[in-house]
């Protein structure tokens, strides 16, 4: 079984950056490090895709934040991250990690709140 844990946001000044890290564990060793996403859910809103990284480190973003967000991964430590630049407070919500496209395996969410 495979947990994740996230780790870095907080609040954070409109135009100012913060940088989400998603660990990844399994319980009984090693496992295979697949795709992995993260996704944004503003208050009262649905939760969202805004980005994802293949095992190859091919990347895809929503339009709402490409050019300001970027994903990567380590796959020596089975971690994602997601840098955010240029943060509005449209970005206010919670950000969760999730295994792949389809699992049911999720972060526990960190709350980013932008706000002067």
């Amino acid at each position: 079984q495979v947990q994740l844990v996230e780790s870095g946001g907080g609040l954070v000044r409109p135009g100012g950056s913060l940088r989400l890290s998603c660990a990844a564990s399994a319980s009984g060793g090693t496992f295979s490090f697949p795709a992995m996403t993260w996704y944004f859910q503003a208050p009262g809103k649905q939760r969202d895709l805004v980005a994802s990284i293949t095992p190859g480190g091919t990347t895809r973003y929503a339009d709402s934040v490409k050019g300001r967000f970027t994903i990567s991964r380590d796959n020596t430590a089975n971690t994602v991250y997601l840098k955010m630049n240029s943060l509005t407070p449209e970005d206010t919500g919670v950000y969760y990690c999730r295994l792949g496209f389809t699992s049911q395996t999720w972060g526990q969410g960190t709350q980013v709140t932008v706000s002067s």
